[in-house]
């Protein structure tokens, strides 16, 4: 396999919950710009060995990661087999190259971290249950918390973190309440560590997509509930994987060094007349 080109060729990118969906879509963007790309799942260890073979067949470098999110000791797990995958990586000649201290331990490891592992809670306030709202609070808010907290070492000087939040930030969706709230955590957690970490000069954004066609929303496979969701859109059409890993790899580049502590809304203009 040959050596990776690109705007990110070197460097080393975690893409949590890179299996599928969005998280899929950055993955193989990151691999097409040159990052060796952790592709971070769960439980479908099949979906995210599928990423790594697609993003080898481009030329590019990728390997996976497994650890259950929103449990105790989520974060640790999650490092602990980045770092055994990064291991392998450099045990087999495939390391990130010319970036300082990679391949040194833990430390100095990573350059880009992408927080995109979530999950949805719908439901009006009065029909979400307790253990409902933990859970998804436990892998929005919480995980991502940690995963930095735990990932502050490995992170180099001038990196890169990425938070893909929602655009039920920005207007009420009733149904989607204990969601929305985790997501607005996840903008809170984006500004203040932007602030913290800007003396490193780390830059930390959030990214605000709209509702996004893939294999996560099957509904969209009804023309009505596609149009419907389109028309959200300034641009009258539903949005893909691609628009928001493109946006993800413009934050995680050089090019938005000057760019931090933003929620970057990447809906699509939905909803601009609310």
């Amino acid at each position: 396999m040959g050596t990776s080109t690109g705007r990110l060729a070197g460097r080393t990118a975690l893409v949590t919950g890179g299996s599928r969906g969005i998280g899929r879509g950055i993955a193989e963007r990151l691999g097409r710009d040159g990052a060796l790309v952790a592709v971070h799942y769960g439980r479908n260890a099949a979906a995210a060995e599928e990423v790594v073979k697609t993003i080898e067949h481009a030329g590019g470098r990728a390997f996976a990661v497994g650890a259950e999110l929103g449990v105790p000791g989520d974060a640790e797990a999650l490092w602990a087999a980045f770092d055994a995958g990064l291991a392998g990586q450099r045990a087999a000649g495939e390391g990130a190259e010319g970036r300082g201290p990679a391949g040194q331990g833990t430390a100095g490891s990573l350059d880009i971290l992408v927080n995109n592992a979530g999950i949805g809670q719908y439901g009006r306030i009065h029909e979400v249950a307790e253990a409902d709202f933990d859970k998804v609070f436990a892998v929005n808010a919480r995980a991502p918390f940690f995963v930095v907290r735990h990932g502050l070492e490995r992170l180099r000087d001038g990196g890169r973190i990425v938070n893909v939040s929602s655009g039920v930030t920005r207007v009420a969706f009733p149904t989607a309440i204990a969601y929305a709230m985790t997501k607005g955590a996840l903008n809170t957690l984006t500004l203040t560590l932007a602030e913290e970490l800007g003396p490193r000069g780390i830059t930390v954004n959030a990214v605000l997509p709209g509702v996004v066609a893939t294999d996560v929303n099957p509904w969209l496979d009804d023309p009505r509930a596609r149009a419907r969701v389109a028309a959200y859109s300034a641009f009258d059409r539903v949005g893909e994987a691609s628009d928001v890993a493109d946006v993800v790899a413009f934050l995680a580049s050089d090019d938005a060094r000057w760019v931090t502590g933003q929620n970057l809304d990447a809906s699509g203009g939905s909803n601009l007349g609310v």
